[in-house]
């Protein structure tokens, strides 16, 4: 145990059986794995047999083995561990010093003598018998009793195809340690081979430089697991506190409905009480009017049973008046009707399916609002200064392409990698566009303000004019409000935009605040829409009805010069573009301040368009550039 836990704390671990090495063997990409765990692994990468090589778990490098007509197993029998891996074995390993011959009969013999040409310990019986032997007899041995200190194989370092031979050359052409003899086999038509002597002080100084990049390594790593950790941490707090928020949700929804149920069982009580009054009323009438006729019927049958002329007249009488006096004063009220309880089952279970207590969704990014933008790609555009006044991305066939408003060259540029390399078109338009709205998964609008027409592209991922329509207005700013309507906002002083059919028709118009041009336009995922104008110091939002959301108009040091372009974050956060201060700003969906996201020390120089794509990525027009920020944490 002692023995394995040295071997374990000093990495002498194989990756694949995560246990000690047994039987090491190592690749020529230096990695070093069990040669079990190795043969299992090639024999399920065909390829890499197919081209008779040994591939490495690790990097994937293959190793070229010395006899490709030999079977698999043979290929991986044949590796050897390194030196360095056999020395650290054979230092924190289980002692050496046992007899290698008695070894292999399961016996432990204590060994005391080190023959350093096999390479092997053996006690005084079996020294007797590699001495009779004529290939061993002249092997130089060492006494392990007198030398106490001498560790075996400390000082080998013998040649592996011919084990007789000292290694004494150095093959840089194949960078390879050999001997005198492989050198004048396998060498021969090498131009570079230098002496151990000599190659040795720079092979310990590159090692040296390699375990100062490991370091490196090993701290990136370390600190990346610890920030993982950290992360993993922060995920399971913020998870438990999700899911208090949700049962706090569900909590009011449920007081909602427990409100409503105390409603409809005091509404209940109440009326029971009252119609249970009524009708006990009615029964104490009855029960009296009862009592009188038990009284009269009583009258009445005494007097007709007595014979008695006169009290019959007597209560003949009587009951002629009491007759007269029933068919006037009879009780006309209406006994009270049953209470029912009506519902719908049906439309109260459609009700309670379109309850939404929130929604979970994943948060990085800008969205997240703590992590710093970094610069992750400038894609140039050649044109006039101040010309790129939009931007927008689309997904095209799984390629994103970046579609860039040239108002100066009159076109519109679509930018996007193939085979790793940055392609650029660009689409030749009647007039300079202004501003660009994606309407569908491949296709996009352009307003085109001096011909008074908005044009619609394709792109493959190359873009291709479809159709252009004509307008009544001269319309710069637009965006898309749902699969068949436009919004477009004009230059003529009127506080409003337009919504338009995809054939340029106006169907309605929608007040747009203190915006009186709004060149800038964003739908928001509320439907809600949000302006700006370089002439007004202001951002606005309203409803698809024209009712104001909020008015967003700082001042002193956050005071607007020229505001720009507008997109959202998936959260609902706003991002839009001061071009006069080189900012880029971002507010809550109710328009509070959150934090200046991009400033001048980003390299801003008079930014004007922004949107952001699927994977989170900002992009921002910037004179001649779009510059393309991913967010990371500080």
């Amino acid at each position: 145990m002692a023995t394995a836990k040295k071997l374990t704390d000093n990495h002498l671990t194989c990756v694949i059986c995560t246990e000690v090495f047994t039987d090491p063997a190592t690749l020529q990409c230096n990695h070093t794995f069990c040669k079990s765990c190795l043969l299992k692994y090639t024999k399920t990468q065909p390829k890499a047999i197919q081209a008779k090589s040994i591939p490495c778990p690790s990097c994937r490098q293959l190793t070229r083995v010395t006899n490709p007509d030999s079977p698999v197993e043979k290929w991986v029998s044949q590796l050897k561990p390194s030196h360095v891996i056999q020395g650290l074995m054979d230092d924190l390993g289980e002692s050496s010093d046992t007899c290698s011959v008695c070894k292999v009969d399961g016996e432990t013999t204590p060994g005391t003598m080190w023959c350093t040409i096999c390479d092997d310990v053996f006690c005084d019986g079996c020294l007797k018998l590699h001495k009779k032997m004529p290939l061993s007899r002249d092997h130089e041995v060492i006494d392990l009793r007198i030398h106490s200190n001498y560790k075996p194989k400390a000082h080998r370092f013998m040649c592996r195809i011919h084990k007789d031979e000292k290694i004494k050359l150095f093959c840089k052409d194949c960078r390879m340690a050999i001997c005198t003899v492989c050198c004048s086999i396998k060498h021969r038509k090498c131009d570079d081979v230098e002496t151990i002597d000599t190659m040795t002080p720079l092979v310990k100084e590159s090692l040296i430089t390699e375990t100062r990049n490991q370091e490196k390594k090993i701290k990136t790593y370390t600190d990346n697991i610890s920030s993982t950790n950290s992360k993993i941490e922060k995920l399971s707090t913020n998870a438990r506190e999700m899911k208090d928020q949700v049962q706090k949700v569900r909590m009011a929804a449920v007081d909602v409905l427990l409100r409503k149920e105390k409603k409809l069982l005091d509404r209940i009580d109440q009326l029971t009480e009252t119609h249970v009054h009524k009708l006990k009323a009615h029964r104490k009438s009855q029960e009296i009017e009862l009592k009188m006729h038990q009284q009269r019927y009583e009258f009445t049958d005494k007097a007709v049973t007595s014979n008695c002329v006169a009290d019959m007249y007597d209560i003949y009488e009587t009951v002629a008046v009491a007759s007269r006096d029933e068919d006037t004063s009879e009780d006309k009220r209406p006994i009270p009707s049953t209470i029912v309880f009506t519902h719908d089952t049906d439309k109260l279970m459609r009700s309670v399916d379109e309850v939404q207590l929130g929604e979970v969704k994943v948060v990085q990014g800008v969205s997240d609002r703590t992590p710093s933008p970094v610069l992750l790609q400038t894609i140039d555009i050649l044109t006039f200064y101040d010309s790129l006044l939009d931007v927008a991305v689309l997904v095209v066939d799984g390629i994103k392409v970046t579609v860039v408003i040239d108002r100066f060259n009159s076109r519109l540029n679509a930018c996007y990698t193939s085979n790793k390399t940055l392609i650029k078109k660009y689409l030749q338009l009647p007039t300079g566009p202004r501003r660009v709205a994606q309407v569908g998964g491949a296709q996009a609008a352009v307003t085109l303000p001096d011909t008074q027409q908005i044009a619609f592209i394709n792109f493959n991922p190359e873009p291709s004019l479809l159709s252009t329509v004509k307008t009544k207005r001269k319309y710069y700013g637009l965006a898309c409000l749902n699969s068949s309507q436009l919004v477009a906002g004009g230059d003529d002083s009127r506080a409003s935009v337009d919504v338009l059919d995809m054939k340029g028709n106006v169907l309605k118009s929608i007040n747009t605040g203190v915006i009186k041009n709004p060149s800038y336009i964003h739908v928001t995922r509320n439907n809600n829409l949000i302006f700006s104008d370089e002439e007004v110091k202001s951002l606005a939002s309203v409803t698809s009805d024209g009712e104001v959301v909020f008015t967003y108009t700082p001042t002193g040091d956050k005071a607007l010069v020229y505001a720009r372009g507008v997109t959202t974050t998936i959260t609902g956060d706003i991002l839009f573009v001061d071009t006069g201060t080189n900012r880029v700003i971002q507010l809550t969906e109710s328009g509070q301040f959150v934090r200046d996201v991009l400033t001048q020390l980003y390299g801003l120089e008079r930014p004007r368009g922004i949107c952001l794509d699927d994977d989170g990525l900002l992009y921002v027009t910037d004179d001649g550039h779009v510059k393309v920020f991913t967010f990371a944490k500080d």
